[in-house]
């Protein structure tokens, strides 16, 4: 059986974390690429008039290529993979830890945060879609000097590990080299 045939099989549930820079978003790209023809890029980053951000998202829409289509959703993941209009066999969500940065941006409480992690990792879980989430591994640094820096690090820390239990699959890429933690 070809990894095609294999990705194919069931809904694969998979967690891509790594630094940034690391290759993450290009693996997981490639992954998907080359398991699936029908595919979906779910983009959580806002541009905000920001001449340097809006650049980076047109390269990473020139490096996609044909074949992908974009939604963008800074917050409601779980309605986009639900609804899944297009009838898509796989969701590229790029990424957890933008999605976490928009949430704590719009005020949400740790409460709330850890609420709307519980309803994707639910949805993920359900799915009869197959999904690829990106995340940052933001544990690996410094601690944080402020306590933004610390809540945030904290937060993005367990919703990786939330994830990471529903995934079937959990890559960690550094250097542009995956390592496979899990599946």
């Amino acid at each position: 059986m070809t990894n095609t045939e294999r990705a194919r099989q069931l809904p694969m549930k998979k967690l891509v974390i790594g630094g940034c820079r690391s290759g993450k978003s290009r693996y997981a790209e490639q992954w998907v690429t080359e398991n699936f023809s029908d595919k979906v890029f779910v983009a959580t980053l806002e541009a905000r008039n920001d001449a340097e951000m809006d650049q980076r998202i047109a390269l990473h829409l020139q490096s996609r290529g044909i074949g992908w289509l974009t939604v963008e959703e800074p917050l409601d993941l779980v309605g986009v993979l639900e609804k899944n209009e297009t009838g898509s066999e796989i969701f590229l969500v790029d990424c957890l830890t933008m999605w976490l940065t928009n949430m704590m941006m719009q005020g949400f409480n740790d409460e709330k945060i850890q609420g709307e992690v519980a309803r994707l990792c639910e949805t993920v879980s359900s799915l009869d879609t197959s999904v690829v989430l990106v995340a940052n591994e933001v544990g690996l640094g410094i601690v944080p000097e402020s306590p933004l820096g610390r809540r945030f690090r904290d937060l993005a820390g367990w919703t990786n590990q939330q994830m990471a239990v529903v995934c079937q699959q959990v890559v960690l890429v550094a250097a542009g080299l995956p390592l496979r933690l899990k599946g």
